[in-house]
């Protein structure tokens, strides 16, 4: 059993930064794609961004231009590098791991607040 661990949450004011790390307890080259996802209280959960095994990613669109995903492959780590934050980037944050018999592994959330 594989598992991801988020960390870095916390609060912050609207316009600073925040980094998200996402840690694998296997190899990060066990996924072929890892990601970012985020749920606010009342809504479905979101994709926010993904990065696969070649270092190609892709953003949503509400999140283009502020944030950033990025791994290291020796850490077995993939981050959210999250600026400019906006009080409507409040949520959970999940990080997803999909292997590439596309088993799907979820973390367990980081909090994220961000106040106007």
């Amino acid at each position: 059993q594989v598992l991801l661990v988020e960390s870095g949450g916390g609060s912050v004011q609207a316009g600073g930064s925040l980094r998200l790390s996402c840690v694998a307890s296997a190899s990060i080259f066990s996924f072929s794609t890892m990601a970012w996802y985020r749920q606010a209280p009342g809504k479905n959960r979101e994709f926010v961004a993904v990065i696969n095994s070649g270092g190609d990613t892709m953003y949503g669109d509400s999140v283009k231009g502020r944030f950033t995903i990025s791994r290291d492959n020796a850490e077995n780590t993939v981050y959210l590098q999250m600026d400019s934050l906006k009080s409507a980037d409040t949520a959970v944050y999940y990080c997803q791991g999909v292997t590439a018999v596309t088993r799907v592994y979820w973390g367990q959330g980081t909090q994220v607040t961000v106040s106007s």
